[in-house]
């Protein structure tokens, strides 16, 4: 098992964050006006819509992206006029110079979602509308199934975490993240959104959820001691307004610091690729409907919107159930060897 990790690298991780979010893409072709429209988009994404440094970081080079291909389609500097002008034609041949260039669907397709997102919002702001963009639709991506960990590895997970770090009150801050997020089947949004108010944590913990969406989920004791753990342990001062996690230097702990810390879990303890903080939510749902839970019960408390999101979970299930047909029933057995 790897040793654990220090202070120092957790900071370092933060600095790394801190970085990332004060970095600014560049917008070859556009005009000076067009430049200062885009930049304005992207801090009203930062800034109203709270997406992370590194959402924004994308769509500002996407949007800089469809820029520099349109000025080099149409011999000219883009100006908002040229943008609002810009037709499915535009479009299509710019995801097919992506496409050209190697780039995967998933790529095209958040590419063309920034655009979409910069058309929208320069509609909302009256600088310019334009309704084949908005309405444009690209290839539809086939949706794989949620990949989540066996009951063991999601265990591991959450017992390993409290040994990556020198520092008992990050170890414990880990765990209880992690505890949230299996035992209660959190967005890594939703967990490290929580404020210090919350505590101690009941029976029931109210959650702000995509769209600020109000849940109630029933909380586990061992959540519950987790994150007491954690609070008795965090040497910085405790404000009820202030967030509830914390990261190395006193500010709201990073998703990025999360992610990182189940990197270091993976590479210890030999998980799986896939062992990230969003598939111990999914394991959250897979387990519970394993264990015969109603999937209409599964879909409030994860929070999704359609019944259709939470019937993938069906399919895991499914696959899985397969899997141990095929392995143990001695008819499956028969056929494979008389086939």
């Amino acid at each position: 098992m790897a040793g654990p990790v220090s202070g120092g690298a957790q900071a370092g991780d933060e600095a790394m964050a801190a970085a990332l979010a004060a970095m600014e893409p560049s917008f070859p072709g556009a005009t000076p006006r067009l430049e200062g429209i885009c930049r304005e988009f992207l801090a009203w994404l930062r800034h109203e819509r709270r997406a992370s440094a590194h959402t924004v970081l994308a769509y500002g080079r996407d949007v800089a992206a469809f820029v520099a291909f349109l000025s080099a389609h149409r011999g000219a500097e883009v100006d908002d006029g040229m943008m609002a002008a810009a037709g499915l034609a535009d479009l299509r041949a710019w995801l097919a110079s992506r496409h050209g260039a190697g780039l995967a669907a998933a790529s095209n397709a958040r590419a063309l979602s920034a655009v979409k997102a910069l058309h929208r919002w320069a509609a909302r702001q009256g600088i310019w509308e334009n309704l084949a963009a908005t309405g444009f639709r690209g290839p539809r991506l086939p949706r794989g199934l949620p990949r989540p960990l066996d009951a063991t590895d999601a265990a591991a997970a959450l017992e390993g975490a409290g040994a990556m770090s020198e520092e008992p009150w990050i170890a414990a801050r880990d765990t209880a993240v992690l505890a949230l997020l299996y035992g209660c089947g959190l967005r890594i949004g939703e967990a490290l959104g929580l404020d210090r108010a919350a505590l101690p944590l009941g029976d029931v913990l109210r959650v702000s959820g995509k769209g600020r969406k109000q849940r109630e989920v029933p909380v586990l004791a061992l959540v519950r001691e987790a994150v007491g753990e954690y609070a008795r342990l965090c040497p910085h001062p405790a404000r009820p307004r202030g967030p509830l996690f914390l990261g190395a230097r006193g500010g709201r702990l990073r998703p990025e610091i999360v992610q990182a810390r189940l990197r270091q879990l993976r590479a210890a303890l030999g998980l799986p690729e896939h062992a990230t903080p969003h598939a111990l939510r999914h394991s959250f749902a897979t387990h519970l409907l394993a264990a015969g839970a109603d999937l209409r019960a599964i879909q409030e408390l994860l929070g999704h919107a359609s019944l259709a999101t939470t019937q993938r979970y069906t399919g895991i299930d499914a696959a899985r159930l397969l899997e141990v047909y095929d392995k143990a029933h001695p008819r499956a057995r028969a056929g494979a060897t008389e086939g």
